[in-house]
């Protein structure tokens, strides 16, 4: 089921129709297919500490009417974008670990799992920063093994979580290495809680050491059309921003809507 990432050959030619504009959106089958096209690379995001039950209930709507990959909510809040998204089809992500990586592996693992059960499909992992950075990869690796595992019963979908600021590029290689050889899906950037978010050097770092049959995801600073072109540009093969709903409009304004 995830042996292949069928992205990239996608976004290639999505950023085609986006420079060709707006006669590329002609071309391309539209304002409209080519806003669906671009929202169905975006995780839609709401992980602050403040947020609400009905700023997760708006992330919803907002998530169903523009048609994003999925919307990515805190742990205590998957069973109620779950419920609300139900009838919708579109995918609910939770975090574990979030944002330090410094819990236990088993903690992290029942985290996952409780995720899961409330209906969630991906989840998004933090890895073991400091034992990475110590270079002790097979704790790495048992941390986000069990985390694998648990996503492999449920059939969901596992991104782990560099945090690449805080990482030499042999560390940020070595740590997307260990996340394939345990069982991830996804290599991602930053949690967006770090010293810094995504940059187009470290997507094309990851896109590099993973290949192709990896997904790479691109989170933390993402604000614009721009910076969300220049991460697919750079090899990512998901966005992951709080930010979805501006840069699809932007989106439209350049199609000259």
């Amino acid at each position: 089921m995830f042996g292949r990432d069928p992205v990239p050959k996608k976004v290639r030619t999505l950023l085609s129709a986006i420079e060709a504009l707006p006669r590329g959106a002609r071309r391309h089958g539209g304002v409209d297919a080519i806003c669906r096209e671009f929202a169905s690379l975006v995780d839609h995001t709401l992980l602050k500490p403040e947020a609400m039950p009905e700023d997760v209930l708006r992330l919803c709507d907002e998530g169903a009417r523009w048609g994003f990959a999925a919307v990515v909510v805190n742990p205590c809040y998957v069973r109620l974008a779950a419920e609300r998204l139900r009838k919708t089809g579109l995918r609910v992500a939770s975090v574990a670990g979030f944002p330090l990586g410094a819990s236990r592996p088993d903690v992290k693992r029942r985290e996952a799992e409780r995720a899961l059960e409330d209906s969630a499909s991906e989840v998004d992992m933090v890895l073991a920063i400091g034992r990475l950075r110590a270079g002790d990869l097979a704790a790495v690796e048992e941390d986000i093994r069990g985390v694998a595992e648990a996503c492999r019963k449920r059939r969901a979908l596992l991104k782990v979580i560099l945090e690449c600021a805080l990482l030499t590029d042999e560390q940020k290689r070595a740590g997307a290495q260990v996340a394939v050889r345990a069982g991830a899906q996804f290599v991602k950037t930053s949690t967006g809680f770090g010293p810094a978010g995504a940059t187009a050097e470290d997507v094309a770092l990851l896109r590099a050491t993973v290949g192709s049959k990896i997904g790479v995801k691109a989170a933390g600073g993402i604000r614009t059309l721009a910076d969300a072109v220049r991460m697919l540009a750079a090899g990512a093969s998901r966005i992951g921003t709080s930010s979805g709903v501006s840069i699809l409009e932007e989106l439209r304004v350049l199609c000259g809507e």
